[in-house]
């Protein structure tokens, strides 16, 4: 063999190598595609959420989710008309819920607007109970007005708990993680001004 043969051979041994690694990229890249677009809570993973590319996705997620968990009545709200909520759904209780669902990057935070918007969806939809579900955390303000109207705030750590909650099959877990209220101190306006009062004194 000259080195021209070798040379070929070389040459052609790296394109197939190089064609095999781009086949399978191609195939984990549409795996992922895949699993996100059948949005099956069985399969999906935050690192997926974080993949989706907006929140249409991660609503279809919830509201599968919601589904296999066993909640009644869960409906996904149209995306033109939703008045605040994406998802309605009645817990365990017979309450009516309301979620709706942001999915932000892990370091964006979720600020005052969605609890204003699910808040006032409750009318709407005559719930009984409002949730921000969401991929990120939330600002400092979007917590105290949460805690004064009631509204039921899932951040990053409880998603990720639910998810690994539905899928080890702990189902009652996941229900009461979603379903307890929230117990966080309260400083309303009215407290504010108080401990000013008596701090200028």
């Amino acid at each position: 063999m000259n080195w021209n043969d070798n040379w070929t051979t070389w040459v052609i041994g790296c394109i197939a190598a190089l064609l095999i690694f781009v086949w399978i990229i191609r195939r984990i890249i549409g795996r992922g595609q895949r699993i996100r677009r059948e949005a099956n809570p069985r399969k999906i993973t935050i690192r997926d959420i974080d993949k989706m590319q907006d929140g249409s996705e991660f609503e279809l997620y919830l509201f599968h989710l919601f589904q296999q968990m066993g909640y009644d009545e869960v409906h996904k709200t149209t995306s033109s008309r939703d008045f605040g909520a994406d998802l309605v759904f009645t817990d365990r209780l017979g309450r009516r819920n309301v979620i709706q669902a942001k999915r932000y990057g892990a370091n964006h935070p979720v600020g005052l607007s969605a609890v204003q918007e699910i808040f006032t969806s409750m009318r709407y939809y005559e719930a009984d109970r409002s949730i921000v579900l969401t991929s990120a955390r939330y600002t400092e303000a979007c917590r105290t007005l949460a805690a004064v109207n009631g509204v039921k705030l899932l951040d990053r750590e409880d998603l990720m708990d639910l998810i690994t909650l539905f899928k080890s099959r702990r189902i009652e877990e996941a229900m009461e993680l979603i379903e307890e209220e929230d117990h966080e101190p309260i400083e309303t306006w009215q407290s504010r001004q108080k401990k000013a009062t008596k701090a200028a004194k």
